[in-house]
Formats: C-alpha cells, structure tokens, sequence
C-alpha cells in the first residue's frame, strides 16, 4: 500500500536547506517511506508523549522523525543531527521543545519496533 508523505512547515524548511548528498539520501528514504510505509523506519520513540512517533537515521548523525495520521498518511516531523555534544542542537532535545514536555529522569533509550507484527 503507497503511504502519501507530507512534511511540517519546518521539516520542508529543513529539507530545502539540506546539503546536496544529504538531501539525495532524504528523497531516496522518502521514496522507500511512500513505498513501503512504516517499514522504512527504524523505531519509534518510548514514552507517553512521543510514543506515536518513528525515527530513521538519516546519514551519519542525521535522523528524521515521522508521525503517521494514518496507514496512508505519514508526516516528516523534524530532520537534524542526533548530537549529545551540543545540546540546543540536537534533534530529540527539540523535539521536546516543540512538544513542551521533557523526558521522565528514567526514560532510558529504548528503541520499540515501529510496526506492529500483527498489523504492520
């Protein structure tokens, strides 16, 4: 089944900005997220606030964060650099900015399969 892929305001911002290889990387993952849905992601993130949401790494450090409004429908939320180091910068800690939540202290990094077995 296609999913149609749409993108936030600041997600197409993002991408129009984005490096040449790393802008070829984004269409090729977008192609595979049109084609094959839920299955082109990684994993999704834990949590009550964002556990709806899926990510995939992107190249590199890049990681890209999609919401799905439904089976046919998936929305590219955020694009950017997964990077501890500099902490304003880092895509899950904007993220959480935009959500205006911040993670519970035992959060932890787990990492729950995107799709459901049964259901896809």
């Amino acid at each position: 089944m296609a999913v149609e892929v749409r993108a936030t305001p600041l997600a197409n911002k993002i991408i129009e900005e984005l490096p040449r290889r790393s802008r070829a990387a984004y269409e090729r993952f977008e192609a595979d997220l049109a084609s094959r849905g839920c299955a082109a992601l990684a994993y999704r993130l834990s949590g009550d606030a964002l556990e709806h949401l899926r990510v995939v790494h992107l190249t590199g450090i890049m990681r890209v964060i999609v919401a799905f409004e439904s089976a046919a429908v998936a929305y590219v939320i955020l694009i950017g650099n997964h990077d501890d180091r500099h902490p304003p910068l880092d895509i899950y800690r904007q993220l959480y900015a935009l959500a205006g939540h911040e993670p519970p202290a035992q959060a932890g990094r787990d990492k729950p399969p995107c799709c459901d077995n049964e259901a896809g």
